[in-house]
């Protein structure tokens, strides 16, 4: 079995040396011939450095990009180089930083040679984060589920088959939502169980306006079902407090709006004409030996 492992890096040269070093001992005894391809979403320092242990790694390529357009971008594009210009099985996308753990790859690929052709999910059982972000995490876990009726419990560390890599590059949101895009075009997908690392330098590049970002880019992959749900719910709240109407019984409609109002500008992100022309923002490509 051929997997290419893609992770997309922005400045962060120190935490893809370790992440290699890691990577290299984890995947020593598979079966499966692994690769690496890493975006570089045109980092404003060296990305390429010297790595001296890929003896377990078939190949392994820089993907330096000309303009830096985000980490979601960066795996849509990915996602189009690998498809058209590899050979694979099966594409495992992963963070640069550790916490997306290397140690989970082989459970990946041990349940992806038994899947016949299934996409697998990495769910999260636990997480790193201080325990506000957890009450955060778990908020945007519920809203997605209020609003859209989508339980999604995972992120970009999954591992896609060809089939469904197909699927993405097809979907207009690919370009805007990962997790929103493959929820959306793949209902049966099978899942393991995933703890989320701890970066290996620097702290973690998730704030709460990033995560509120995620959140509402998720959403707004499926905005007809939010539209239909957030109307409900409108004539229920105002039917609810027509009696006690207040500047402050009127927050939660204020947000509401608020809400949908950032989704459907989240939504514009979507492109798939940009998605299509993708590998024109290639620079060069280096190749590591």
């Amino acid at each position: 079995m051929k997997i290419i492992l893609l992770i997309p890096i922005y400045n962060d040269r120190e935490s893809l040396k370790k992440l290699i070093e890691n990577i290299n001992f984890e995947v020593k005894d598979l079966n499966s011939e692994v690769s690496v391809v890493v975006i570089n979403d045109a980092s404003s320092q060296q990305i390429k450095d010297t790595y001296q242990n890929l003896e377990n790694i078939n190949s392994f390529e820089i993907i330096n990009m000309k303009e830096n357009r985000g980490h979601t971008r960066c795996i849509a594009s990915g996602l189009k180089y690998i498809y058209e210009k590899k050979e694979f099985d099966y594409v495992i996308p992963m963070d640069g930083d550790g916490e997306d753990r290397p140690e989970e790859i082989k459970n990946f690929i041990q349940l992806a040679e038994q899947s016949n052709d299934q996409s697998i999910v990495g769910e999260r059982v636990k997480r790193s984060e201080s325990l506000f972000f957890k009450f955060c995490y778990q908020f945007h876990k519920f809203l997605t589920l209020a609003f859209t009726g989508q339980s999604i419990r995972f992120g970009n560390f999954t591992c896609l088959s060809k089939s469904t890599i197909e699927k993405m590059l097809k979907e207009k949101a690919t370009w805007n939502s990962f997790s929103g895009s493959l929820k959306k075009i793949e209902k049966d997908l099978l899942s393991i169980p995933s703890i989320r690392g701890t970066r290996y330098f620097g702290p973690s590049k998730m704030s709460f306006f990033n995560l509120l970002k995620h959140s509402l880019s998720i959403i707004s992959v499926f905005r007809k079902t939010v539209l239909i749900r957030s109307a409900f719910f409108i004539v229920f709240y105002i039917l609810l407090i027509k009696s006690n109407a207040s500047i402050i019984t009127s927050i939660p409609l204020f947000l509401l709006l608020v809400m949908i109002y950032s989704i459907s500008n989240l939504a514009l992100r979507e492109n798939l004409e940009e998605l299509d022309k993708s590998l024109e923002n290639i620079h060069n490509i280096d190749t590591i030996n």
